[in-house]
């Protein structure tokens, strides 16, 4: 695997694991997450860094296996130019549901 694709992994499973820091010290709660908007746009930062790099990989690598890989594009293109329409749900359900699963890919990318 290129050097370049593995530095853009390891930054998908940097900020991966950057979220689930957040949750280290509080319970994952979907009210105290919308009541915290540093936490909310530190999320969304993060969401973008991963968009950003799946997107490099898919360009050089189009047939990686990193499951809903045009979704995680799509969500960081929404993020940066619709910011004004991000629902707290949506980022919810990315964060509880398929940030697990893509950080599962991620490591066995690296491995």
């Amino acid at each position: 695997m290129e050097e370049k694709i593995k530095k853009w992994l390891f930054d998908i499973k940097l900020s991966i694991d950057e979220i689930d820091s957040f949750f280290e010290n509080m319970n994952k709660d979907f009210l105290e997450y919308r009541k915290d908007l540093i936490l909310k746009r530190a999320i969304e930062r993060n969401l973008e860094i991963i968009g950003e790099a799946v997107n490099r990989i898919i360009k050089v690598k189009p047939d990686i296996d990193i499951s809903n890989a045009k979704s995680i594009i799509s969500l960081r293109n929404f993020i940066i130019h619709s910011y004004d329409r991000i629902s707290d749900e949506n980022i919810w359900g990315i964060i509880y549901k398929h940030l697990p699963i893509l950080k599962n890919d991620i490591e066995k990318l690296l491995k």
